[in-house]
């Protein structure tokens, strides 16, 4: 009998979903991260990316802006500042949001490192909005 694994997304508003899942991937800072149950416990920090996950229902995905992960027995947390469902991505928000983030004209070495992130997100936004569902 299969172990149950339960995916709970969490940002400061409210809690996204909480339900049981067959499987999860997750962008970490350095890397896309696979989880099935029995999975060993771990705490880490996510980039911004698609987080998927199957379960009965199918397979869905979010938008995640960074975070931490933590993986404690059967439950998967996911505690992020922000985080979007499919239906609620836009490419033509996202685009504005990369040409945006591309014409800021940074100064300092935290601007530069700032505006690279806001692109890089802004990309990942605009990739996962074009993405056929």
């Amino acid at each position: 009998m299969a172990k149950e694994l339960r995916l709970v997304i969490v940002t400061p508003e409210k809690t996204l979903l909480d339900q049981e899942v067959d499987s999860v991937s997750i962008p970490m800072f350095d890397g896309q991260m696979g989880v099935l149950s029995g999975r060993a416990p771990i705490v880490g920090r996510m980039g911004a990316g698609e987080l998927r996950y199957k379960s009965t229902d199918g397979e869905s995905s979010f938008f995640v802006d960074g975070g931490f992960l933590q993986i404690k027995g059967p439950i998967v947390s996911v505690l992020t500042n922000r985080s979007l469902t499919m239906d609620d991505m836009d490419a033509e928000s996202a685009q504005t949001e990369l040409s945006e983030a591309i014409a800021r004209k940074p100064v300092t070495d935290e601007e530069f490192v700032a505006r690279d992130r806001d692109i890089q997100r802004a990309r990942k936004m605009v990739a996962l909005a074009k993405k056929p569902r």
